[in-house]
């Protein structure tokens, strides 16, 4: 089941969040909708909170990456529970980033080019990997996310500055994307498909909080 992505403006995208256990209710369904989600809006990746799921939870799939740019990529299609960033290593270098919960929006942002970092898997068994590149780019941005942080975090003041009105529109619920996206705008959800060119609202009056879980 495709899932509606969180928008930039809600409070569940600035919260820390929480460990689960292997009794967390329809975590591979979770997962399964995760995935399906993220493909339906062409992702690399994608975090709980983006869901409305204040959960220490995210995957990745870095397929759209394997192209004549990047000859030498390694796919990576993971899930990663209650993640535990270990070390970050290697040279600071910068990518063009963007994320599906502030759609239109893309900026330089520099990381480092490698990682090792502990999780469970699907099965609650426990690794520790390194990844560098794109990989490892991929998984610091969605582990951002489950630390309450965006990667409009990560750039300057004066770029922060021109993009200021995108943000406030994204958190108004005025925006583009080609894909289910949920935002706030005064009190109420606002539902928005974009479907070639027509934009349907669907507006409801209820907690968004609930909407979800």
């Amino acid at each position: 089941m495709i899932l509606p992505i969180v928008a930039y403006g809600s409070d569940v995208l600035r919260k820390k969040c929480v460990e689960i256990d292997n009794s967390y209710s329809n975590l591979d369904q979770l997962i399964d909708n995760m995935f399906e989600t993220m493909n339906a809006a062409s992702g690399v990746g994608l975090a709980a909170p983006q869901i409305n799921k204040s959960i220490r939870l995210f995957i990745i799939d870095t397929t759209p990456f394997n192209d004549e740019e990047n000859p030498d990529h390694v796919i990576c299609k993971k899930v990663f529970i209650n993640p535990k960033i270990i070390s970050k290593s290697g040279d600071s270098w910068s990518f063009s980033e963007g994320c599906l919960s502030i759609p239109e929006v893309r900026e330089d942002v520099k990381r480092l080019s490698e990682i090792t970092i502990e999780y469970f898997d699907i099965d609650f068994n426990k690794h520790t990997e390194t990844f560098d590149g794109l990989n490892a780019r991929v998984i610091l941005h969605e582990y951002d996310h489950i630390e309450g942080v965006l990667f409009i975090d990560k750039i300057s003041p004066l770029r922060k500055r021109m993009i200021k009105g995108k943000l406030k529109n994204i958190s108004n619920g005025v925006m583009n994307a080609n894909y289910l996206i949920r935002s706030f705008k005064h009190k109420y959800n606002v539902l928005q498909f974009f479907l070639s060119n027509t934009t349907l609202f669907l507006v409801r009056d209820i907690s968004f909080s609930n909407s979800l879980s």
